[in-house]
Protein backbone atom coordinates (compact mmCIF):
# COMPACT_ATOMS: atom_id res chain seq x y z
CA UNK A 1 0.00 0.00 0.00
CA UNK A 2 2.96 2.68 0.64
CA UNK A 3 4.02 2.05 -3.00
CA UNK A 4 0.88 3.59 -3.97
CA UNK A 5 1.72 7.11 -2.32
CA UNK A 6 2.86 9.27 -5.55
CA UNK A 7 5.95 9.95 -4.56
CA UNK A 8 6.98 6.38 -3.29
CA UNK A 9 5.46 5.67 -7.28
CA UNK A 10 7.60 8.08 -8.91
CA UNK A 11 10.41 6.53 -7.62
CA UNK A 12 9.69 2.51 -7.91
CA UNK A 13 8.77 3.56 -11.92
CA UNK A 14 12.54 5.32 -11.87
CA UNK A 15 14.70 2.45 -10.00
CA UNK A 16 12.73 -0.32 -9.11
CA UNK A 17 14.64 -2.11 -6.73
CA UNK A 18 18.01 -0.34 -8.09
CA UNK A 19 20.28 1.57 -5.86
CA UNK A 20 19.83 5.62 -6.34
CA UNK A 21 21.01 9.08 -4.69
CA UNK A 22 17.80 10.73 -3.09
CA UNK A 23 17.35 14.54 -1.95
CA UNK A 24 14.25 14.79 -0.02
CA UNK A 25 13.03 18.39 0.30
CA UNK A 26 11.14 18.20 3.35
CA UNK A 27 12.36 15.64 5.17
CA UNK A 28 9.97 15.56 8.49
CA UNK A 29 7.63 13.20 9.57
CA UNK A 30 10.34 10.10 9.54
CA UNK A 31 10.52 10.18 6.28
CA UNK A 32 13.62 8.61 5.83
CA UNK A 33 12.50 5.37 7.61
CA UNK A 34 9.40 5.37 5.55
CA UNK A 35 11.22 5.96 2.35
CA UNK A 36 14.62 3.60 3.34
CA UNK A 37 11.68 0.60 4.52
CA UNK A 38 10.58 0.62 0.40
CA UNK A 39 14.04 1.23 -1.00
CA UNK A 40 16.77 -0.32 1.23
CA UNK A 41 19.06 0.08 -1.62
CA UNK A 42 18.64 4.13 -1.98
CA UNK A 43 20.92 6.47 -0.64
CA UNK A 44 18.71 9.17 1.42
CA UNK A 45 19.58 13.05 1.73
CA UNK A 46 17.32 14.86 3.59
CA UNK A 47 16.71 18.65 3.74
CA UNK A 48 13.99 21.01 5.68
CA UNK A 49 13.63 23.97 7.20
CA UNK A 50 14.59 22.35 10.81
CA UNK A 51 15.79 19.63 12.15
CA UNK A 52 12.65 19.65 14.44
CA UNK A 53 9.64 18.22 12.47
CA UNK A 54 8.79 14.55 13.73
CA UNK A 55 12.31 13.13 13.25
CA UNK A 56 14.23 10.81 15.97
CA UNK A 57 17.56 9.56 16.21
CA UNK A 58 16.97 6.60 14.44
CA UNK A 59 15.92 8.76 11.59
CA UNK A 60 18.98 10.72 11.44
CA UNK A 61 20.72 7.97 11.39
CA UNK A 62 19.24 6.15 8.57
CA UNK A 63 20.14 9.80 6.46
CA UNK A 64 23.38 9.84 4.64
CA UNK A 65 23.41 13.85 5.38
CA UNK A 66 21.45 16.20 6.51
CA UNK A 67 20.44 19.95 5.27
CA UNK A 68 19.07 22.82 7.84
CA UNK A 69 18.35 25.25 5.34
CA UNK A 70 16.01 28.16 3.81
CA UNK A 71 15.76 27.10 0.73
CA UNK A 72 14.28 30.91 0.13
CA UNK A 73 17.60 32.32 0.73
CA UNK A 74 18.53 30.32 -2.85
CA UNK A 75 21.75 29.37 -1.16
CA UNK A 76 22.89 26.00 -2.62
CA UNK A 77 26.53 25.94 -2.48
CA UNK A 78 26.41 23.39 0.31
CA UNK A 79 24.83 21.02 -1.99
CA UNK A 80 27.06 19.31 -4.26
CA UNK A 81 26.57 19.18 -7.74
CA UNK A 82 25.46 17.09 -10.29
CA UNK A 83 25.20 13.91 -7.46
CA UNK A 84 21.70 13.15 -6.82
CA UNK A 85 19.78 10.74 -9.10
CA UNK A 86 16.40 12.27 -7.79
CA UNK A 87 15.07 14.74 -5.67
CA UNK A 88 11.76 14.75 -4.07
CA UNK A 89 10.17 18.21 -3.31
CA UNK A 90 6.30 17.02 -2.10
CA UNK A 91 4.31 19.60 -0.52
CA UNK A 92 7.18 22.20 -0.36
CA UNK A 93 6.89 24.91 -2.99
CA UNK A 94 3.15 26.16 -1.92
CA UNK A 95 5.35 27.76 1.32
CA UNK A 96 7.85 29.38 -0.66
CA UNK A 97 7.49 32.96 -2.49
CA UNK A 98 9.88 32.04 -4.99
CA UNK A 99 9.22 28.30 -5.99
CA UNK A 100 10.17 28.92 -9.01
CA UNK A 101 13.91 30.11 -8.21
CA UNK A 102 14.18 27.17 -6.17
CA UNK A 103 13.45 24.64 -8.48
CA UNK A 104 16.06 26.28 -11.14
CA UNK A 105 18.53 26.71 -8.41
CA UNK A 106 17.89 22.75 -7.47
CA UNK A 107 18.27 21.41 -10.86
CA UNK A 108 21.92 22.07 -10.83
CA UNK A 109 21.99 19.32 -7.87
CA UNK A 110 20.66 16.71 -10.04
CA UNK A 111 22.99 14.13 -12.33
CA UNK A 112 23.18 13.97 -15.94
CA UNK A 113 19.62 11.83 -16.31
CA UNK A 114 18.09 12.24 -13.15
CA UNK A 115 14.64 13.04 -12.31
CA UNK A 116 12.96 15.49 -10.25
CA UNK A 117 9.46 15.04 -8.90
CA UNK A 118 7.32 17.99 -7.85
CA UNK A 119 3.96 17.98 -5.72
CA UNK A 120 2.16 21.22 -4.45
CA UNK A 121 -1.96 22.11 -4.00
CA UNK A 122 -3.62 22.86 -7.67
CA UNK A 123 -5.83 26.14 -8.21
CA UNK A 124 -8.67 23.29 -7.72
CA UNK A 125 -7.78 23.05 -4.45
CA UNK A 126 -8.78 26.80 -3.64
CA UNK A 127 -12.51 25.15 -4.47
CA UNK A 128 -12.48 22.37 -1.95
CA UNK A 129 -14.18 22.47 0.99
CA UNK A 130 -12.47 23.34 4.02
CA UNK A 131 -11.53 20.36 6.50
CA UNK A 132 -9.30 19.44 9.60
CA UNK A 133 -6.01 18.22 7.78
CA UNK A 134 -6.11 20.53 4.50
CA UNK A 135 -8.61 19.99 2.05
CA UNK A 136 -8.74 23.75 0.68
CA UNK A 137 -5.66 25.58 -0.10
CA UNK A 138 -6.49 27.75 2.48
CA UNK A 139 -7.03 26.01 5.32
CA UNK A 140 -3.14 26.02 6.10
CA UNK A 141 -1.90 29.48 6.66
CA UNK A 142 1.73 28.94 5.44
CA UNK A 143 0.57 28.80 2.15
CA UNK A 144 1.78 31.78 0.32
CA UNK A 145 1.46 30.99 -3.28
CA UNK A 146 -0.47 28.84 -5.94
CA UNK A 147 1.37 26.98 -8.29
CA UNK A 148 0.46 25.84 -12.18
CA UNK A 149 1.10 22.65 -14.18
CA UNK A 150 1.96 25.13 -17.03
CA UNK A 151 4.62 27.46 -15.58
CA UNK A 152 6.50 24.41 -13.75
CA UNK A 153 6.59 23.03 -16.78
CA UNK A 154 8.02 25.52 -18.98
CA UNK A 155 10.46 26.40 -16.41
CA UNK A 156 11.51 22.26 -16.52
CA UNK A 157 11.89 22.72 -20.48
CA UNK A 158 14.01 26.16 -20.31
CA UNK A 159 16.16 24.47 -18.24
CA UNK A 160 17.17 21.35 -20.33
CA UNK A 161 14.70 19.00 -18.57
CA UNK A 162 11.73 16.60 -20.03
CA UNK A 163 8.95 15.97 -18.54
CA UNK A 164 7.71 12.48 -17.98
CA UNK A 165 4.17 13.15 -16.95
CA UNK A 166 2.27 15.93 -15.52
CA UNK A 167 -1.15 16.97 -14.01
CA UNK A 168 -3.56 16.39 -11.18
CA UNK A 169 -2.26 13.61 -8.40
CA UNK A 170 -4.81 10.76 -9.44
CA UNK A 171 -3.66 7.71 -7.04
CA UNK A 172 -6.36 5.16 -8.07
CA UNK A 173 -5.95 2.62 -5.21
CA UNK A 174 -6.17 5.90 -2.53
CA UNK A 175 -9.52 7.14 -4.68
CA UNK A 176 -10.73 3.55 -4.51
CA UNK A 177 -9.67 2.68 -0.85
CA UNK A 178 -11.30 6.29 0.50
CA UNK A 179 -13.92 4.25 2.19
CA UNK A 180 -11.80 1.85 3.72
CA UNK A 181 -9.73 4.85 4.92
CA UNK A 182 -12.57 6.95 6.84
CA UNK A 183 -13.57 3.52 8.65
CA UNK A 184 -9.83 2.33 9.21
CA UNK A 185 -9.76 5.89 10.97
CA UNK A 186 -13.22 5.83 12.88
CA UNK A 187 -12.62 2.50 14.02
CA UNK A 188 -9.05 3.91 15.59
CA UNK A 189 -11.01 6.80 17.02
CA UNK A 190 -9.04 8.86 15.13
CA UNK A 191 -10.35 12.37 12.71
CA UNK A 192 -10.92 12.03 9.25
CA UNK A 193 -8.70 14.02 7.65
CA UNK A 194 -8.79 16.26 4.62
CA UNK A 195 -5.40 14.17 3.24
CA UNK A 196 -7.80 11.34 2.71
CA UNK A 197 -9.90 12.95 0.22
CA UNK A 198 -7.02 14.30 -1.99
CA UNK A 199 -6.65 11.74 -5.06
CA UNK A 200 -10.96 12.09 -5.15
CA UNK A 201 -11.04 15.20 -5.35
CA UNK A 202 -8.01 16.20 -6.85
CA UNK A 203 -6.15 18.40 -4.38
CA UNK A 204 -2.68 18.38 -5.13
CA UNK A 205 -0.97 18.70 -8.78
CA UNK A 206 2.80 17.24 -9.90
CA UNK A 207 5.38 17.45 -12.53
CA UNK A 208 8.11 14.90 -12.92
CA UNK A 209 10.64 16.10 -14.90
CA UNK A 210 14.14 14.35 -16.26
CA UNK A 211 17.12 16.14 -16.58
CA UNK A 212 18.65 15.71 -20.05
CA UNK A 213 21.81 13.68 -20.49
Amino acid sequence: MKRQNPKFHFLHQTFGNGAFTLLDIGAGNQSATKTLALFPSCSYYGLDLSRNYNNTSDDFALMKGFFEMDLTKLDFSILPDAFYDAILIVHVIEHLHNGEEVLKGLLPKLKPGGSMYVEYPGKRSTRLPSMKGTLNYYDDSTHVRIYTVRELEALFIRHGCEIMDSGTRRSWFYVLATPFRILFRWLRGKAVTGNIFWDLLGFAEFVWAKKQQ
